[in-house]
């Protein structure tokens, strides 16, 4: 038992560097996958973030909900079309969409951190302008690129001690219209007008692979580019290269993508040496 207590000890104080390192720095985690719908997994992911709070940083949650969507349409008997593998979101569906994110999704996740100890408020993009967005693809209707942000609201809730858990849902240019946004793209977006420290994009793979197979532990945007144009980068890793490219554009750190499904996978990632996926982040100068 002793020798336990000793390696939390020791735990703890090998983290202290990097608990100094983020002090007050903003984190923008998007959360999706299958540990969304795991109570398990939310519980432990709802006690990261609290922790994540309690030592000084300001995390701001951004989530998914894909499945709880298809759950709730098929209920409806809403069907859906696909173009190119992407999903036709006409106004029934975006009806649904928005119900499903910011209702039951959204406030899972700020329930769950509260009964962890935290304290959490659940928005979307349409609170206060928060995210603006155009169509991305006609063909698509209602899916939507933002183009505008407005993240006042989230400087304010971290400044109260409150954490912003955000549903990818937005306002159009025409106050009457909604859109769905990919939750990557809004994490994102909202990292970049943010000037994130940090964008957690956590998924159900380990990281950017190489043609190895192997997990590539960090890359800069050039490397991207490059395993991107060879092929290496392929398939659905690729939106999540592309979001992670675009923040660094925008003024966010660094990206890291990694695996939610490893226990504590955020703060392996932070507070310890080892890290917990592929990090990307411009090249630093030889010293």
């Amino acid at each position: 038992m002793t020798r336990d207590f000793n390696a939390t000890a020791k735990t703890l104080s090998q983290a202290l560097p990097y608990l100094q390192r983020y002090a007050g720095a903003i984190v923008v985690v998007k959360f999706g996958g299958n540990a969304m719908g795991d109570q398990d997994a939310m519980a432990e992911f709802a006690r990261d973030i609290v922790l994540m709070k309690q030592v000084g940083l300001n995390p701001v949650v951004v989530h998914g909900g894909g499945p709880m969507i298809n759950e709730m349409l098929d209920r409806l008997g809403i069907k859906s079309e696909f173009v190119r593998g992407k999903r036709v979101t006409d106004q029934a569906t975006v009806e649904v969409v928005e119900m499903v994110l910011t209702g039951l999704v959204n406030k899972r996740i700020v329930q769950a951190i509260m009964d962890e100890g935290g304290r959490a408020v659940g928005l979307s993009g349409k609170d206060d302008d928060l995210l603006v967005a155009e169509a991305d693809n006609p063909e698509l209707g209602f899916v939507g690129r933002p183009v505008e942000m407005n993240v006042q609201v989230l400087h304010d809730l971290n400044t109260a001690g409150i954490i912003p858990v955000v549903a990818p849902v937005a306002t159009g240019m025409d106050p009457a219209e909604t859109f769905n946004v990919n939750g990557d793209t809004a994490a994102g977006a909202i990292a970049g007008a943010l000037k994130a420290d940090r964008l957690l994009l956590l998924t159900d793979v380990s990281g950017v692979k190489g043609a190895d197979g192997e997990v590539l532990t960090e890359l800069s945007p050039a490397k991207v580019t490059q395993l991107t144009d060879d092929g290496i980068i392929a398939g659905g890793m690729i939106p999540k290269t592309e979001t992670a490219l675009k923040a660094i554009e925008d003024g966010v750190r660094a990206v890291v993508i990694l695996d939610g499904r490893i226990p504590n996978a955020c703060l392996i990632e932070l507070f310890t040496e080892y890290g917990a996926g592929t990090l990307i982040r411009e090249a630093r100068p030889a010293s």
